[in-house]
């Protein structure tokens, strides 16, 4: 299934309460992990001493970082659609977030959307967007909830 394209306010609400499709699999590894505490500034061991953690951690292994997994979400997002005829798109919030399972490294994730609700806000679209980033094997998400994202078409 290729990208969902959306050209407008109109055809983006008769998607409302449909799945909007999924991503690609995506690997978190060890160097991503790596870079991501380099630009945080979070160094914490159960991200990057591998060593330590194979030894300390009741997962054998290094995992990501709960807000590593949250910022791949945008990534992930414009592999399912793609909204045309926009002048800007802006990330306004996350309600109902939770961590589910941490992310052990060397795992493979991939974002499941559906639009939950769109309001025409005086010519801006809001949608919010329920979603959840899934961990390939595993049962439960490592992070699900509703992102809303405001739309300025042209």
């Amino acid at each position: 299934m290729g990208k969902l394209i959306i050209n407008s306010y109109d055809e983006f609400a008769s998607h409302l309460g449909e799945d909007l499709g999924q991503s690609d699999w995506l690997l978190i590894d060890q160097e991503r992990i790596n870079l991501f505490a380099d630009a945080t500034l979070d160094h914490q061991w159960i991200h990057v001493d591998t060593a330590r953690a194979q030894v300390e951690s009741p997962y054998k292994s290094t995992i990501a970082h709960g807000y590593l997994t949250l910022s791949v979400l945008p990534y992930l997002w414009d592999q399912i659609i793609e909204v045309r005829n926009i002048k800007m798109l802006v990330n306004y919030g996350m309600d109902k977030m939770r961590f589910g399972i941490p992310v052990v490294t060397g795992s493979r994730v991939r974002l499941v959307t559906k639009l939950h609700q769109i309001q025409n806000l005086r010519g801006i679209c809001k949608t919010e967007i329920d979603f959840k980033i899934e961990i390939e094997g595993q049962r439960k998400p490592a992070l699900e909830g509703i992102a809303s994202f405001l739309y300025y078409f042209k």
